[in-house]
């Protein structure tokens, strides 16, 4: 008995080798494929890490101390600072830090364990984050050092303009989404023409009108920030974008849940804040989440306008005499930082779907308990 219990459990060689030919067997041409590619990103992996890790060269005074056979990152180390703050000044950069900083801790906050108030300091904290970055930022009024916003550049102004921007978007969205669904004539024709205008138009072109135009039809004197101007172009432009996943949030709502708030009293706004507007908001979290991804990347733009965002001052720095012809670095880096920051934000997206299915499962099982 014990010598055929042993047996099953230990196939023989001819069985182990038949179980693994069969799939090859099956599908020939899909097997090979597969080995094919492979090899392709085993060789392509081993190339790329050769250039960028191995031979590649962290420190020199320009490109001729680079070995040609590897990446020059001293481009990108030699001119870190200028990528992370543009022209700010060296002795107020501890300003620029706290407002470069600030959306990754809160982001990193947003995906820390779950404790009491944790979702209202993170929305606190965004909501507050414009106001409090343009009065670091600027100084002046708040006793610091003025710095004009021609200063500002590089990674600080495109995180200050594509989280500022989506932020103060975000309440306009909701009142034109609110709008657009109004039951009185006027209010529901003039969102829904807002919400057309500002998406049937390019951002390109919104910027150019924002930026050059409309100080034209300002009163002789008044002198806007062109950070400001194109921050107020971006902010319309993903307000109208927004608005419609917003609408569509507000749309899967059944009726049962406004007659039924209505029933126990509740007024217009009380309804939408405490019943409507939260399942809207949870059913298109992850539309606002791409929402936000592709504003962050769309704030590049600014840079048609004469703004040197994260990648304008990349490119900036390209066109030095000393660092000529390493674009594929400077690229590459931009690329990697880009990245960094949407798939933070896709992640806190997922922290957050699986946050709301916990808890209606958890009211599920309630309900069911109390049946």
């Amino acid at each position: 008995m014990t010598n055929l219990v042993s047996r099953r459990q230990v196939p023989s060689p001819a069985t182990i080798w038949r179980r693994m030919s069969a799939p090859v067997a099956a599908n020939p041409f899909g097997t090979l494929f597969t080995l094919g590619l492979a090899y392709l990103a085993f060789r392509l992996g081993t190339r790329i890490i050769d250039w960028a890790v191995v031979d590649a060269t962290w420190v020199a005074s320009d490109r001729t101390g680079c070995d040609p056979n590897g990446a020059c990152w001293a481009f990108v180390v030699s001119r870190l600072p200028q990528f992370a703050f543009g022209f700010y000044p060296e002795a107020q950069r501890w300003r620029a830090w706290i407002v470069l900083i600030a959306p990754p801790v809160l982001l990193i906050l947003a995906m820390a364990p779950d404790f009491r108030g944790r979702l209202k300091v993170v929305v606190t904290g965004f909501g507050l984050y414009p106001f409090v970055a343009f009065l670091l930022l600027a100084g002046g009024v708040t006793g610091l050092e003025p710095v004009p916003s021609d200063k500002w550049g590089g990674l600080l102004l495109t995180m200050l303009v594509g989280t500022s921007a989506f932020v103060l978007s975000f309440p306009l969205a909701i009142m034109l989404a609110l709008g657009r669904l109004s039951k009185l004539p006027a209010i529901r024709i003039l969102s829904a023409g807002c919400i057309e205008l500002w998406r049937g138009m390019p951002l390109v072109a919104i910027l150019f009108m924002s930026v050059i135009m409309l100080p034209l039809f300002l009163p002789p004197g008044i002198e806007t920030p062109r950070v400001g101007l194109a921050m107020t172009g971006i902010t319309l432009y993903s307000s109208a974008y927004l608005a419609e996943i917003l609408r569509g949030g507000l749309q899967s709502v059944g009726r049962g849940q406004t007659e039924a708030a209505g029933a126990l009293g509740f007024g217009y706004w009380t309804t939408q804040g405490y019943v409507v507007m939260p399942q809207a908001l949870r059913a298109v979290l992850p539309g606002i989440v791409n929402s936000a991804i592709a504003l962050f990347k769309d704030s590049t733009y600014v840079m048609v306008v004469g703004l040197f965002d994260f990648l304008n001052i990349v490119t900036a720095g390209l066109s030095d005499a000393r660092w000529l012809g390493l674009a594929t670095e400077g690229y590459i880096f931009v690329g990697l930082v880009y990245w960094s920051f949407c798939f933070a934000l896709s992640q806190v997206s997922a922290r957050l779907e699986r946050d709301a299915d916990r808890v209606q499962s958890l009211r599920r099982l309630g309900a069911g308990s109390q049946r």
